[in-house]
Order: C-alpha cells, then structure tokens, then sequence
C-alpha cells in the first residue's frame, strides 16, 4: 500500500486531510432548512440521508461521526440543489489515496440527494465540488445502481468522457405498495406457505389478541423505541454485541433520530402484540413514497410463531393501504431469508467508483486498491456468514 501512495505522490502520514476543506464542509454546517427542502425535491428518495437522520449519525453513532459533505448550489449560489454525504478514502479502507466514499448512514442506501428540478446541474456541480476539494475519484457505497440519482450522474460523466466502475453490486427486495396487500402476500408465499403462516397466528392468539400496532406521533414513538430496543437486544442481534442499544453513541443516535423524524412524520415504529406482550417491533423510514424498512427485533421466545414474519405481514399491508407509499426498501442484504420471500420485487445495489479527470493514472490506482480490499473483506464476510447462519433465526 505504501508503494501505491507514493507511485501518486501522496503522504501517507497526511491522508486523511488528502482534500482539502474549501469544497467539502463538516455536514453540521448545512443548513437544515436548505436540506430539508433538497430532500422534499430529491429526484430518488432516501431516508437516510434525511436531515434528522444523518446529522444524529454523525454526531454519536458508532464508527460514523464527524461526516464531511460536498454540497452543490445553483447558479444564485442560494439554493441547495445537491448534497452528497462523505469520508476521505483514508477513513474507509485506509488507503492513503486522494478519493472521497459516501458517509454510510447506518442504513443501507447512499444514493446522493439531487434536484428533480435541476438533476444535471445538480449532479454536474456536486462533482465540480469534489475536484475543488482535490479528490480524483468518488466512491459511492450501496447506491441504486438504476436510480434517478445515478442516472443523472451517469449523465453528466458521459457528456465529459467519464465512465464509472461497479465495483460490487447485489440484488436487493422491495415492494410494490401500489397493490392489494393481501393479494400480493397471496401471489408472493403462495396458498401452503400462507396457510402455515395463519395457523401460526392462531397458536400466537393463544397468548392472547394478537394487535398491530403503528407509533407515529412523538407521544406513542418514544415508548415504541424502547419497545423496540429492547426486542433487539434480547435476541441474536444482543448475543452478538451489535444491538443499538449496547453502544451508547448508537443509542444516543436512534433515541435523537426517530422522534425528530416523527415530527416530520417521516418515521413509525411498528409492534405486533400478543396480548401485552410485544412479540416483534421495526422501524420504517419515510421519504416522498417510499418507506425504508430499517431494522427489526423480535422475542425469540415465541420464535416457532415466526414473529418477524407477522409483523412483516402486517407491515406489508399497512404500506399497501397507504396511498402515499409507492414501494419500500427493504434495505436487507442479499437473499435475505426473511424478507425476500414476501417482497418480491427486485433492484439493484452496488458501489460505483467515480473518475474525476479523464485519463488518470491516480485513479487506476484507486481502483487496484480498492478491488485489493474488496477480496479480503468478500472472504471475511463469507466466513463470518457460514457461522451465522448456524445460530441466526430467520425470523
């Protein structure tokens, strides 16, 4: 690594401050209101780049603070048009290259926040402001590869020459909320799944009447949360330390995010009861229309009733109920086993690395980098996964 930092004439010991700040500003230093009003003309939604939600990242959460952004203004230099959350390449991966990789919101989507009304004047300025801030390549991690936001990126790289990489890619589960819920969940599971499904919720009855529940007002969200985080540390997610309340800047983070989101009504938490018992909760962002499902905990004790998967459900058709929700994300992984059989809508996920300047060897040598990373880190996961698999409920 140290030979590719010196082939680009860079100093190691200094990499972290490789761009300079004059384009790249703290993201405390975008003004909310301007934000707010960027994500209501978004061209692709994304909860998690709402305002609320990543300015409470980048203040506590665990390995996500102090986030950079590269903003984009019109042509008055007044109007925010293009907002794209980042971190130096250093802090990612540590190399010691001149590139700029989204800030990751603790949700599983990065796709930069763009104007509808102006998308390639957005997109052309939001990459004249990373070369300003002296980077030769952006790396978006878990963008959609065929959204507006991409799109218009793509756009504008091809009228200057430029060609992005896809440097991973995954297929992720959505849904369609614009139909019937119980019809889709029908189609999706099909009559045996389906009818397995409901005789586990009369055996769940038997703990008493099983309810569904939404929180959206700050009121109801607050208690839900704690519901919520208390379903999530009991379970898999507790025995391996990555529930969000076991770390305080996480906690501090979801605890500020979803009841500032709520008085926007742009967050529920959702809880399915048996009885007073909260057997499983999630939470669900809302941006435009389209909800993004987060996270979800469930009460492994009454795991043979498959508590995730009736709340999931439930959830499904609430979404398709609401007609201001078009589809949802289910910002799962891959083959999730939970959720993609019930969602069955598909798109695609990917990171994408972004030339700044035609013809850059600096960016070959961005690419070598990171391809290097991408192997070691592919042969982790698949070992870490074969463990989890064993001991990890699908529900």
């Amino acid at each position: 690594m140290v030979d590719i930092a010196h082939q680009a004439a860079i100093n190691p010991a200094s990499a972290e401050d490789v761009a300079p700040a004059r384009a790249r500003v703290p993201i405390a230093a975008i003004d909310p209101g301007q934000w707010r009003a960027l994500a209501q003309r978004a061209v692709e939604p994304n909860g998690y780049y709402l305002p609320a939600w990543e300015l409470a990242v980048s203040a506590t959460a665990r390995g996500r603070t102090d986030a950079s952004a590269l903003p984009a203004f019109d042509g008055s230099s007044t109007r925010l048009i293009g907002l794209m959350p980042v971190i130096s390449l250093w802090r990612a991966w540590k190399i010691p290259l001149p590139a700029l990789v989204s800030a990751h919101p603790y949700g599983t989507l990065c796709s930069p926040l763009i104007d509808r009304d102006a998308p390639l004047e957005a997109a052309a300025r939001l990459l004249h402001q990373a070369r300003e801030a002296g980077t030769h390549a952006l790396v978006l991690n878990d963008v959609a590869l065929d959204g507006a936001a991409m799109k218009s990126l793509n756009q504008v790289l091809s009228r200057d020459g430029l060609k992005p990489r896809v440097l991973s890619s995954y297929i992720r589960a959505s849904l369609d909320a614009t139909q019937d819920g119980e019809t889709l969940l029908r189609d999706a599971l099909g009559t045996k799944k389906f009818k397995e499904l409901r005789r586990q919720r009369h055996r769940l009855e038997e703990h008493g009447p099983v309810v569904f529940e939404v929180a959206r007002s700050a009121d109801e969200i607050r208690p839900a949360l704690e519901t919520f985080l208390h379903l999530e540390a009991s379970g898999w997610k507790g025995k391996r330390g990555t529930a969000l309340v076991q770390h305080a800047g996480d906690a501090t983070f979801i605890r500020r995010a979803v009841p500032a989101l709520a008085e926007t009504a742009q967050c529920e938490i959702v809880t399915l009861r048996a009885g007073t018992i909260p057997v499983a909760a999630g939470i669900v962002l809302r941006h435009q229309d389209r909800a993004f499902f987060f996270k979800l905990g469930i009460d492994e004790r009454f795991a043979r009733y498959s508590p995730g998967v009736q709340l999931t459900l439930d959830l499904t058709c609430h979404l398709c109920a609401d007609p201001a929700i078009a589809s949802a994300d289910s910002t799962a992984s891959a083959d999730h086993p939970m959720i993609n059989p019930i969602w069955r809508g598909r798109f695609a996920i990917g990171d994408v690395l972004i030339p700044l300047r035609r013809h850059d060897p600096v960016v070959a040598l961005i690419h070598r980098a990171l391809a290097a990373c991408y192997v070691a880190r592919n042969k982790a996961r698949r070992a870490v996964h074969s463990i989890r698999r064993v001991s990890r409920p699908a529900n």
